[in-house]
């Protein structure tokens, strides 16, 4: 390391790409849902990463997965295929409804083969004119550009010159809007079912039988995005399962490794016949390191004692954040499923969401918000009562902190 410069949070702005704007601490150890700065500073952890440590940081059996895959073998390319691969993509067959697996490694990759895989349907097996994908204002989807289209929301697509065509976003939970453009020449309807950048927006059960419906009866394919809701998210292991309604396509990312980059995604035997060799494909997708660390994440998750505990954690941060709101009248929603919820703020603290946050870290919690004006929780889905307490309470030190400094 000679040569390099004592490491602290200034060096960002000097020698990463400007595209983000992280804290102003610099996290260096986590262990469950807490996590320590460089100065040795706690945190309780209610971001997991974004929906990413769903068993919080440094899980033991991930560790283990992680040590024992490491002194084997990390890396074969896909001229070969690999044991965790071949492991972790039969457990996911079994858990669903799908057939086969598609491995990348992160949830751009995974959507952006999902949008792949149902145009080349639609032109393989009905006509050259069934590319149409529709899609709702407020997604999101990944940051390629493909991915970022038809994810609805201009201020991350736009300013990057011309935009793959023939991609329709029409509002969220409005089935007459989808009916009006939903016609023969459409191949697939793509949505998220709890939209989480857009404001954390579960979506509706008659909504989404209808637009299963208006799938069938256009020959159109179904794809759900649970890159964020899906992996014991919402209380079981696919927020599909909730609902009872079955897509075409599933993506999975964000959880499935745990913390280490991996995405998959999940098809039937009908749909992913129109691939072959040579037309995908990825270049560290399916490597033996990421998939033996995710069936470790997997083994976990997909477990009755961590699914069922997603409910009572859901139900105790609602019920702090409605005595939150009786004292300080910060939020005017508070929804989500699971362990996935999202309190919109009040019209007077609208577009504030950011001063919560470094309100938040002021009082010692990480917490995330789900656009400008929600706040979003997204803890481990095992974290401790004890934890989930103390986070609660420094939640509301820090609401405190800016409602006073309203008020001022």
């Amino acid at each position: 390391m000679s040569g390099v410069s004592k490491v602290t949070r200034n060096m960002f702005d000097s020698v990463m790409l400007p595209v983000y704007a992280p804290a102003a601490f610099v996290p260096v150890k986590g262990k469950g849902s807490r996590v320590w700065d460089q100065q040795g500073n706690e945190f309780i952890d209610f971001s997991s990463g974004i929906a990413v440590t769903a068993l919080g940081h440094c899980h033991p059996a991930l560790v283990k997965a992680l040590k024992e895959q490491s002194e084997l073998i990390w890396h074969t390319s896909n001229l070969f295929t690999n044991e965790p691969a071949l492991r972790l993509a039969k457990k996911m067959i079994d858990a669903t409804f799908a057939d086969r697996v598609f491995f990348a490694n992160s949830g751009a990759e995974a959507n952006e083969a999902a949008f792949k895989l149902v145009r080349r349907y639609a032109i393989e097996r009905h006509s050259p004119y069934k590319t149409k994908i529709i899609a709702f204002k407020n997604a999101f989807h990944g940051r390629t550009l493909f991915t970022v289209t038809v994810g609805g929301q201009a201020k991350y697509s736009d300013g990057f010159g011309p935009k793959p065509a023939d991609i329709i976003h029409v509002p969220f939970n409005d089935l007459d809007a989808v009916k009006a453009v939903m016609d023969d020449h459409t191949c697939a309807v793509v949505l998220e079912p709890v939209q989480g950048e857009g404001g954390i927006t579960p979506v509706d059960a008659d909504f989404l039988r209808g637009v299963r419906e208006l799938c069938d009866r256009h020959q159109a394919l179904l794809v759900f995005d649970e890159v964020q809701s899906g992996m014991g998210r919402t209380g079981t292991l696919f927020t599909y399962m909730r609902y009872g309604v079955t897509p075409d396509v599933l993506t999975s990312a964000k959880a499935l490794g745990g913390g280490f980059p991996i995405s998959a995604m999940l098809t039937t035997n009908d749909v992913a016949q129109v691939m072959e060799p040579g037309v995908h494909g990825t270049t560290y997708g399916g490597n033996p390191l990421a998939c033996a660390v995710a069936e470790a994440a997997f083994d976990a998750i997909n477990s009755p004692e961590v699914l069922s505990g997603v409910q009572g954690r859901h139900e105790y941060i609602v019920s702090r954040l409605a005595e939150i709101n009786q004292r300080y009248g910060v939020f005017a929603d508070v929804r989500g499923l699971g362990l996935l919820i999202g309190a919109e703020l009040s019209a007077d603290y609208s577009g504030m969401a950011r001063e919560f946050l470094a309100a938040a870290v002021d009082s010692g919690l990480m917490l995330l918000n789900a656009g400008p004006s929600v706040l979003r929780f997204a803890p481990s889905l095992v974290i401790p009562m004890e934890d989930l307490q103390i986070g609660m309470e420094r939640l509301e030190n820090a609401v405190k902190q800016v409602a006073e400094a309203k008020a001022k």
